[in-house]
């Protein structure tokens, strides 16, 4: 019985890689996680920057309790007025610029990409869309188009036709965004590529160049939305508005939960010719909008991302004490640690995994350890790390 569940983990779950780590939780809590035999393991990565209140907050889990008491699926998406879902709605748009007023709830950050790359399409009557070198959208057929790296993508050719890829910052790339073109779709600061920043002057040339050719900017806040980077939305940063915004990972609180964010002229289009030009079965599931909205209210009462910037560069400088770390990239509490070479990395990796420090890699940088933990992290939490990290 001892090792049941890890057989049947083997036996019935698709496997993802030939080297899962496959460790059994038994709980989480906090910045927390235990495995069966009661090892702590201080979580850095916060499932892939989704667990920004860290785990098993309880005001999260009250909210979706309480909704469990009233229902659960009732309709697919957009047919009955269901208050959890037009209370996130409106609490969302109340944070953003005035054109950001219409949102489209799906399951997953990959699902709003599809939806934003149709939605765009459609309102523009163009078919080409452009993307950045060594991006990450999901891995949906449609966000894989998106992708930036073709050996991730070769295997499952032919992907999206009529898509273009242009170097991430270069100012002469953005001569490629034509008249032609439906949309670019952005990550404000690439992730996958291991936290790659580009200047506000540079975004700012970037939306200018689409509103000359009338081509719709996507702004991919999967990652970096709900206070990861230091404000709410990383394109607050640099001064822009997207005409499509995209939310995932931490949005649901923890539950599955995506959206993509447009003016109402734009989301209009997907009522006719052909009407229902998008639907969804569970997205914006009312219990995954009750623990969003419950999120959403402990992200932004405090303003947690003044804690993100403040714990962020208190962290880096304890990272630095990792041996043969050649570079760190950081926005807020998202960053790379990067070393030499992958082997430096997955050996550190290793390392810390005995310590009870659970990091993580990236897909397009498997040079640099990831780091992306709750935006709760206090001196504590800090203390705590820099034990773990120095502990011989």
């Amino acid at each position: 019985m001892k090792h049941r569940i890890k057989d049947l983990f083997y036996k019935h779950l698709a496997q993802t890689s030939d080297t899962p780590l496959a460790i059994e939780v038994e709980r989480a809590e906090d910045i927390y996680f235990f495995d069966k035999n009661g090892k702590k393991y201080l979580d850095l990565i916060a499932g892939i920057a989704v667990c920004n209140m860290g785990h098993s907050h309880p005001e999260i889990i009250h909210a979706v309790k309480k909704q469990l008491d009233k229902y659960m699926h009732l309709m697919v998406y957009g047919e009955l007025i269901q208050q959890p879902q037009v209370e996130l709605a409106e609490m969302i748009c109340s944070f953003l610029p005035e054109s950001l007023n219409s949102v489209f709830f799906v399951n997953s950050g990959s699902e709003a990409v599809d939806g934003a790359l149709k939605l765009a399409k459609r309102y523009t009557e163009r078919k080409e869309l452009i993307y950045f070198e060594k991006a990450y959208h999901g891995s949906t057929h449609g966000a894989l188009s998106m992708a930036g790296n073709d050996t991730y993508k070769n295997a499952f050719q032919p992907l999206l036709p009529d898509t273009k890829t242009i170097r991430f910052g270069i100012e002469e790339d953005l001569l490629q965004i034509t008249e032609k073109t439906a949309a670019i779709i952005v990550e404000l600061v690439q992730g996958e590529a291991g936290v790659r920043i580009a200047s506000a002057a540079y975004w700012q040339k970037l939306k200018k160049k689409c509103e000359e050719t009338k081509t719709l900017l996507i702004a991919d806040e999967i990652q970096t939305g709900m206070g990861r980077t230091g404000k709410l939305f990383a394109f607050e940063h640099y001064h822009i508005t997207p005409d499509i915004l995209l939310l995932g990972k931490a949005f649901g609180g923890g539950m599955p939960l995506g959206a993509f964010i447009a003016d109402k002229k734009i989301m209009n289009v997907l009522t006719h010719n052909p009407v229902l030009g998008h639907i969804t079965t569970f997205g914006g599931h009312p219990v995954c909008c009750a623990a969003a909205l419950a999120h959403f209210k402990l992200i932004t009462e405090p303003k947690m991302w003044k804690n993100a910037e403040l714990s962020g560069e208190k962290l880096e400088r304890i990272l630095w004490n990792i041996p043969f770390v050649k570079e760190i990239r950081r926005i807020g509490l998202m960053m790379a640690v990067d070393f030499c070479d992958t082997q430096t990395n997955f050996h550190t990796l290793k390392y810390l995994l005995e310590k009870g420090v659970f990091s993580d890699w990236f897909l397009w940088c498997d040079s640099a350890l990831r780091i992306a933990p709750p935006l709760i992290l206090d001196e504590e939490h800090l203390n705590d790390i820099d034990s773990r990290i120095s502990a011989k």
